[in-house]
């Protein structure tokens, strides 16, 4: 793979990112992927159980399908959409990097607390051992 491919591959992905951030930051939006949890939804149910028009629930699906967080479907004359959870990888990839960093200094910071314990322990036995016995 050249250079130039490498970095187009990279544009792309920050791009699909960029798109599914940005989605994913108005409530409405978030609340319709909720919905869609359940199964395949007609625009006109999705419109019944939010508090929003149709028309505007049909907007906030244009922009879902454009961040590839959903996927349309025709039955007959309705359209449903579901969640397309392979739309939902980029972003997950791109948030599992700051996660897998910050388990992993948890786990230095763990360390670091049980090495320091065991030597605050290793201290007191040591003062001990040099103290009276009580009687």
């Amino acid at each position: 793979m050249t250079q130039a491919n490498r970095s187009s591959i990279l544009t792309d992905v920050a791009a699909s990112v960029d798109a599914v951030l940005d989605a994913l930051g108005d409530p409405t939006r978030r609340a319709i992927l909720e919905k869609l949890t359940a199964g395949p939804i007609a625009v006109g149910v999705l419109a019944d159980q939010l508090p929003v028009s149709r028309p505007a629930v049909s907007q906030h699906l244009r922009v879902l399908k454009n961040a590839d967080l959903v996927v349309e479907s025709v039955a007959g004359t309705r359209r449903l959409y579901r969640i397309n959870h392979s739309g939902l990888k980029a972003v997950r990839d791109y948030l599992d990097r700051f996660w897998e960093s910050a388990l992993d200094n948890f786990a230095i910071l763990a360390a670091a607390e049980a090495e320091a314990d065991n030597r605050k322990r290793s201290a007191s036995k040591k003062a001990d051992k040099g103290r009276p016995a009580k009687k």
